[in-house]
């Protein structure tokens, strides 16, 4: 059994639409009186407020505001105070980012114990407690019928509306055989121990130009102004476009490895580490560890194996001989005095699939890109 997330967009009406709308204003000033009286309590009487608290004091708090609180699931409200806890387990965990306020335009989701404030009625539309009426929604793909939904999510994401479900199936998938070790890199996004490169897209720089305008536009506008709001709308939109663009592909880039390899390995990268120095904005637009993570529970779903491996040295080194072979960024060719010559890329590609799965020769050569171009 395993655990996805199958994503839905909402069509509500404009009656439903103001009515998700005041819930999640709702849910915004329960979080944030929550937050304040845990401050509050802990100000004055220095008494640390949990959970289970909080929960205790909500059905009161429904009872004396039957028109706000009262009108919607109970459950849901209970999943706000408990996201208020997550957030100082977060901060007691670090030891930074004490939780801060919210502002109801930047309360955006609603958390759903699934059969309990939120249905799928017969005609296959959602039923919401307070929301009049049943919300269309868009079935783009079923969900599956042996599946057991947990809990469902109801997001607003650039004035749009969407439904997110937990589903627990099993996802019963194939796997292709052999293994091959991948190096990450930023001129070309992947590049295989059997010799195939995918070139990185770079959606993000791209777009940069434009992304721009739209940022200086917005700047020149006056702070509390409609025209300010139409244009911060429209560079939110643009980013979440390459967002999705990015995810399409990586999506199809995991899904095209699974289907070729049994055994993928990747480095292991300090990601945190690398997003901090100067080529941290194409590090943020190849977004390796999207891929694999989408690799990961992909293989998962389907019987293979996703390897993490140890990246020093692996572009320095000769995958023939094993000597250490020096190259600095510039130098985009492997060559070495046993005879080795090769693009740096796949050679560091072998050398992460010889410590993965030994030294033993790749199963197969094919050019994985024709099945990402797919």
């Amino acid at each position: 059994m395993a655990l996805r997330s199958y994503k839905y967009r909402l069509r509500p009406n404009r009656e439903q639409s103001a009515a998700l709308n005041a819930m999640l204003r709702d849910f915004c000033g329960l979080y944030n009186a929550g937050l304040q009286q845990r401050i509050e309590a802990y100000r004055r009487r220095r008494i640390s407020l949990g959970y289970a608290h909080q929960a205790n004091e909500l059905k009161a708090c429904r009872a004396a505001d039957p028109d706000g609180l009262g009108r919607w699931s109970f459950t849901a409200l209970q999943q706000v105070l408990r996201r208020l806890s997550q957030a100082y387990a977060a901060f007691f965990k670090r030891g930074r980012g004490f939780p801060r306020f919210r502002a109801t335009a930047r309360y955006h989701a609603a958390t759903f114990r699934f059969g309990d404030g939120l249905t799928i009625k017969k005609d296959r539309r959602l039923g919401i407690v307070g929301v009049p009426g049943a919300i269309k929604a868009v079935w783009h793909r079923d969900i599956p019928e042996d599946a057991k939904l947990a809990t469902a999510i109801v997001t607003r994401q650039q004035g749009k509306w969407y439904a997110v479900f937990s589903v627990e199936a099993a996802f019963a998938e194939t796997c292709g055989t052999g293994t091959v070790g991948i190096d990450l890199g930023l001129n070309s996004l992947i590049a295989t121990s059997d010799g195939a490169t995918i070139s990185a897209p770079r959606y993000a720089r791209r777009a940069q130009s434009a992304r721009r305008r739209r940022q200086r536009a917005l700047a020149r506008c006056r702070i509390g102004s409609k025209r300010r709001l139409r244009a911060k709308a429209r560079l939110t939109a643009a980013s979440a476009k390459i967002a999705r663009q990015r995810r399409d592909h990586l999506h199809k880039l995991a899904r095209a490895l699974v289907s070729r390899y049994q055994g993928i390995a990747f480095e292991d990268l300090n990601l945190a580490g690398l997003k901090r120095g100067m080529l941290a904005r194409s590090i943020h637009d190849a977004a390796w560890a999207l891929l694999v993570q989408f690799t990961t529970y992909k293989a998962a779903s389907a019987s293979a194996e996703v390897k993490l491996v140890d990246p020093r040295g692996t572009s320095q080194t000769c995958p023939a001989c094993g000597t250490i072979k020096a190259k600095t960024l510039r130098e985009r060719l492997h060559r070495c005095t046993c005879g080795c010559t090769l693009d740096r890329d796949v050679s560091a590609a072998q050398i992460v699939h010889q410590r993965a799965f030994g030294s033993g020769r790749d199963i197969g050569l094919q050019d994985i890109s024709q099945r990402v171009a797919a």
